[in-house]
């Protein structure tokens, strides 16, 4: 049994990993404030980037879901791994050696079986590749070339060849250590009644990888005439493998993806290949199934949602092909992007238009795409006869049905008028039809919002008793940039834009917060400025907590925090020891802080770890920072105030010492707030 890995070890790899290039590998992220970076959920299905990641505290946090973590959480929630997995995978990208508590590396036995999963495929893609170079690899060297791929192009993306064998494969994987159950787990060999036998023989070998470039199945065509399986064969369904939630292409084409907010979905290994040869570097494409939901979750997070981004479908011009071009429409909601349609008007498919016409003709198809509508409403209008009034009534009925789907309005006058001088009728009757199939329910259409989103969280951290946390955040719903808030009991209404200097600073700096204040389970009411500042404290305190008069902070009483949640996370402060203990390593003072709050408490914690602190750009963190602590030791030392005003009321008269004491500690009291106020 392997040891711990030593607690330093892991400690090092967090501060030598940067979370937001590890979570780039799988969400496309940009600024959204100071040190602040956000992006699509990967754990949840949303519309508007809700998912928050802060590299300088080494946290993410999810505003829609609640998720929240460090980088090896994400690791182990995305790629479903354990703990121990998720450090070694991050440290075999760092090139760091960890060290065991009884000295003991992980035995080979006792690795988990996704691991050993993804060993043994990349032993097979070696298998493979060196197969492909041999002499029996000839003819799938052959049929690549034949296709207009030089050797180079093979290696480039990993190509290799099935020897036409039973058991070549699995014989050399057993040779490696890999046990049959493991091979047959893998999908990389079927069982028969004289035992296991290799599922890929005598065929083309296209390596199927995940995001991080790790191989997981394979794609296979067959060569042989005397072949009698299937054109394509894939691997099946797999711990590692699910066809729905892979894009061929997809570790090759991200990063011009995110760049170009661009992707371009073609249908086979050899259409990606040839549009990347010829430049179109954001060719994917979907691994025996059709485009689906999955699929288009993943190029959402890609192009994070980018309204001006595009996605082009290639199909061939063929039935098929315009059936499947129909079948993807079904999703087209689904996309904030724009959506287009490449077709090919001789019908040849990427590869084949390579090959007769060279890389500039499939470039130029790309970038003369149409919009996907212009194309399903063409097609609508086909199957009609427009020569006659039967058909011509027909013909608007249906394409008014594809005009109920369109969201952007301002587009709706351009294809009234095209589908009008299409059939050739009014436009009124076209803008008609379109209002009454818009009453109508349509079925079997993808809903913006499918999966079920989960609710967003809007309130505050627990109060009262530690419990369990919640099974799916609960709360209100999102609020405008910069809105105040009035109370009343539990709830929030918003009530206007909040004033500039409102939380903390009377010289005129305007403060913007991108969420409403948090409040939940209130015992009295709170002012919106009350709570903005007490949030806003606890933030600095977390992230910068080096820019906080630290002796000033934990001077703090507990009643200086009137939100019963925000006064536990203060609680969890300071059995961290405190902001005079918490360091230079804001990572290792998040920790901290997170090991010493309840469970319940933990991501709301976390929350605050990631939310982008209220300041708007060019006006510093520290200012803010000195504002926003010296604003809430301000209303404590007006409640210490207030409470001598009390006792000095209930003095009796005739004790003039007594009265004198408590003058003088108001004195005391006022001169400290008139100093205070020279911070804020």
């Amino acid at each position: 049994m392997a040891g711990l890995i030593k607690r330093e070890d892991i400690d090092e790899l967090r501060s030598r990993t940067r979370i937001d290039e590890v979570i780039g590998e799988f969400v496309t992220l940009k600024t959204a404030g100071i040190g602040s970076l956000k992006g699509l959920c990967p754990f949840h299905d949303e519309k508007t980037p809700s998912f928050t990641v802060r590299p300088q505290v080494g946290m993410y946090h999810c505003f829609g879901c609640g998720e929240s973590g460090d980088v090896f959480t994400f690791l182990q929630k995305v790629e479903q791994l354990s703990f121990v997995e998720a450090v070694e995978t991050l440290a075999g990208k760092a090139g760091m050696h960890l060290r065991y508590e009884d000295g003991k590396g992980p035995d080979r036995e006792q690795a988990s079986r996704r691991q050993r999963l993804l060993e043994m495929h990349e032993v097979a893609q070696r298998f493979f590749t060196q197969a492909l170079e041999s002499e029996a690899g000839r003819i799938g060297r052959d049929f690549l070339v034949g296709r207009g791929f030089p050797a180079e192009s093979g290696r480039e993306f990993g190509i290799g060849f099935a020897p036409k064998s039973w058991d070549a494969l699995t014989s050399h994987l057993k040779r490696a250590g890999f046990a049959e159950e493991e091979i047959l787990a893998g999908g990389l060999a079927s069982e028969g009644g004289r035992g296991i036998y290799d599922r890929f023989r005598g065929r083309v070998i296209w390596p199927i990888k995940d995001m991080t470039a790790r191989t997981i199945g394979f794609g296979a065509r067959r060569l042989f005439d005397d072949d009698k399986g299937p054109k394509y064969l894939n691997t099946p369904e797999t711990a590692l493998y699910h066809k729905n939630q892979v894009l061929y292409g997809l570790d090759l084409a991200k990063k011009s993806i995110a760049k170009s907010k661009r992707v371009v979905v073609v249908e086979g290994y050899t259409d990606v290949m040839a549009a990347h040869l010829a430049g179109v570097d954001q060719a994917v494409a979907t691994c025996g199934t059709a485009f689906g939901a999955e699929h288009v979750k993943i190029i959402r997070r890609l192009l994070g949602d980018d309204p001006t981004g595009q996605v082009i479908f290639t199909f061939d011009g063929d039935a098929a092909g315009q059936k499947a071009a129909l079948k993807a429409f079904e999703f087209e909601n689904l996309f904030t992007a724009q959506t287009y349609v490449a077709v090919e008007p001789d019908g040849l498919d990427p590869c084949d238009l390579r090959m007769q016409k060279g890389d500039a003709a499939l470039r130029e198809l790309i970038d003369e795409c149409r919009p996907l509508f212009e194309f399903v409403i063409t097609t609508a209008i086909a199957r009609f006869d427009l020569d006659t009034v039967e058909g011509r009534i027909s013909a608007v009925k249906a394409a008014a049905e594809v005009l109920t789907d369109i969201r952007d309005q301002g587009s709706l006058s351009h294809y009234y008028r095209f589908v009008a001088g299409r059939i050739g009728v009014d436009i009124d009757e076209v803008e008609s039809a379109a209002r009454t199939a818009k009453r109508r329910p349509k079925p079997n259409r993808q809903t913006a919002d499918a999966p079920a989103r989960q609710p967003s969280f809007r309130g505050g951290p627990p109060a009262g008793p530690p419990q369990a946390a919640p099974s799916a955040p609960q709360g209100g719903g999102r609020s405008g940039r910069g809105r105040g808030a009035a109370i009343s009991g539990d709830a929030v209404q918003d009530s206007g834009p909040a004033s500039a200097g409102e939380i903390g600073d009377e010289r005129g700096i305007e403060y913007v917060y991108d969420e409403r204040p948090d409040v939940s389970d209130l015992s009295a009411p709170i002012s919106p400025a009350r709570l903005k500042t007490e949030k806003g404290a606890l933030m600095v305190a977390l992230q910068h907590p080096e820019m906080v008069n630290a002796k000033l902070f934990d001077s703090l009483s507990a009643k200086a925090f009137e939100h019963p949640g925000y006064r536990r996370i203060q609680g969890a402060v300071r059995q961290a020891g405190g902001l005079s203990s918490a360091g230079a390593d804001q990572s290792k003072w998040a920790d901290r802080v997170l090991d010493a709050s309840d469970e319940d408490l933990k991501p709301y914690v976390a929350q605050l770890l990631v939310t982008p602190l209220p300041v708007v750009e060019g006006t510093g963190i520290d200012r803010f920072a000195r504002g926003i602590v010296a604003r809430l030791f301000d209303y404590d030392l007006a409640r210490i105030a207030k409470e001598l005003h009390s006792r000095l009321q209930r003095q009796d008269t005739s004790d003039g010492a007594g009265q004198a004491a408590l003058l003088g500690q108001l004195q005391t009291l006022e001169q400290h707030r008139a100093r205070l106020k020279m911070l804020m």
